[in-house]
């Protein structure tokens, strides 16, 4: 999961690029990045932590030009801990390119083999993100050959591009000397918008962001989304154009977005998030009531933030009171994107805390977003006893995630997630609550429905274990698991695919040439 932004404009975007990654700092915070580019030249800085953390004001000041890109990652293929992950990246050749990506590529590993064996290229990183690039920059390459880069070169690029890569992919690319260049995975599943700001005399500054909330926290119009399979560039002097790049392309939005990864403020594809969580609560208050005493529950409790709005729609719905029991400290990360085990541990008691006075003696019914590994929801759930509480049921506004996700969240190992293999009794009794209530999948998508009716297809496989793409099988789930383990044993197949060993796909590619 990570956000990211892009600009071209007639003023100095250093300072834009930080506001608009600092509003979409909840997507990553584990590195950031921004790299502008003026003339020809590109000026890049990045490094490991939280954005404020990352700039200071040397490195704003070393970051000129008036069009750039920047990111806030939380990686999902790649070291955790090497700066040399953190994105952007850059490639010499054609003209120079610099990219940032939110997504995973399911083929990376198929992808690599062919950048050194058929491309020449060299990935110096375990990155998905660099094997896009050098991708992208082989097919500019191609398209490109004794002319000028222009939207219709780029556009005819990204057509072999399409063709190649595997997975989700939002994309925000600056190319030395001719503009900006992003683009969306045909599914549509990770998102990104396009915003706008008319300065006068005929000149527009645009910016794509992965969420219209950094379009409209630093003041730019929304627009609209960007389409699944579509691109847009957008040359240095303010010429915007678009394309459908995938003919046949449909909209599956990744439906973990809705439920937590999200600001709720932000607007995905045509839908409010706060309003798919208010909904997500209006249809687990129905379940609630068919599943339990709702005369036994003194009080509803929501997990803050996410979870603010389902909880505030249960309790409505069931006539029960609406208390904030658990107070949270801002100054700690997301629990769910900790990496580590450990660390997710000890960081939710430091994170919340349990107000005795609205626990004592009372049957609490706590409202979570989700559930994935359980690790949170056992210590919330204690804290509630500690605090007094005489019962404690735990409703997830989502459904149970049983499946790895592969496009994007870290939380790709079925070891990892609770639900994995477990039956209902032995998830509650896990996560120590007296009573386990989930949304139903079908439920959840239709919150989204009631809000867009035209979203009909959602990328929800951690739910339902259908994966969009059509190409993850056991041995790539076994792979992925097996990396996440041992990465420097297993980072060459970690993203692979195909059945093919690497001797076999070497002559497969000399026979292609």
């Amino acid at each position: 999961m990570c956000g990211i932004v892009g600009f071209v404009a007639n003023e100095p975007v250093n300072q834009l690029i930080y506001d608009a990654l600092l509003l979409l700092q909840h997507r990553g915070q584990d590195a950031a990045g921004i790299a502008t580019t003026n003339g020809r030249s590109f000026y890049m800085h990045k490094a490991n932590g939280l954005v404020r953390d990352v700039f200071r004001t040397r490195n704003m000041r070393s970051l000129i030009g008036k069009a750039g890109i920047g990111q806030v990652r939380y990686p999902t293929a790649g070291s955790a801990s090497s700066e040399e992950e953190a994105q952007p990246f850059y490639v010499n050749a054609p003209f120079g390119i610099v990219l940032a990506h939110n997504g995973n590529l399911t083929n990376a590993g198929v992808l690599r083999e062919e950048m050194f064996y058929r491309d020449r290229r060299h990935i110096n990183t375990s990155s998905d993100t660099e094997v896009l690039l050098n991708v992208l920059a082989d097919e500019i390459q191609h398209s490109t050959e004794g002319i000028a880069l222009d939207a219709n070169s780029a556009f005819t690029a990204l057509e072999k591009v399409y063709s190649r890569l595997q997975g989700s992919f939002a994309v925000v690319s600056m190319i030395a000397g001719y503009g900006l260049l992003a683009f969306r995975d045909a599914n549509g599943i990770r998102p990104l918008c396009i915003g706008r700001m008319d300065i006068g005399q005929g000149k527009t500054q645009w910016m794509v962001s992965s969420e219209s909330v950094a379009i409209e926290g630093i003041g730019y119009e929304f627009v609209r989304d960007v389409a699944p399979g579509e691109a847009i560039f957008v040359d240095l002097d303010g010429n915007f154009a678009s394309r459908q790049i995938v003919a046949d392309a449909e909209l599956n939005p990744c439906i973990f977005e809705y439920v937590y990864l999200a600001r709720p403020d932000s607007f995905m594809d045509g839908v409010s998030v706060f309003d798919v969580r208010m909904r997500m609560g209006d249809y687990l208050a129905k379940k609630i009531s068919r599943e339990t005493d709702i005369n036994d529950i003194d009080v509803v409790m929501p997990i803050p933030d996410s979870s603010r709005p389902a909880a505030m729609q249960v309790a409505k719905h069931l006539g029960i009171e609406y208390r904030e029991g658990f107070f949270k400290n801002r100054y700690i990360g997301r629990t769910f994107i900790m990496p580590g085990q450990a660390v997710r541990k000890k960081s939710v008691r430091q994170k919340l805390n349990a107000m005795r006075v609205e626990f004592h003696n009372k049957s609490v019914l706590i409202v979570d977003d989700s559930i994935v590994r359980g690790t949170t929801s056992y210590e919330i759930v204690q804290m509630a006893r500690m605090a007094g509480a005489r019962k404690v049921i735990f409703a997830s506004a989502a459904p149970p995630v049983c499946f790895p996700n592969v496009y994007g969240i870290d939380m790709p190992t079925r070891s990892e997630l609770v639900a994995y293999g477990r039956t209902h009794d032995e998830i509650n009794e896990m996560i120590g609550s007296d009573q386990l209530i989930y949304q139903d999948v079908e439920d959840l998508k239709q919150a989204v429905r009631d809000i867009n009716p035209i979203m009909t297809n959602f990328e929800a496989s951690c739910f339902d274990g259908f994966y969009v793409t059509g190409n993850i099988t056991t041995s790539y789930l076994d792979a992925l698991e097996a990396s996440r383990i041992n990465p420097e044993a297993t980072s060459d197949r970690a993203g692979d695919n195909s059945d093919f060993s690497r001797s076999q796909l070497h002559l497969q590619l000399t026979q292609q040439e």
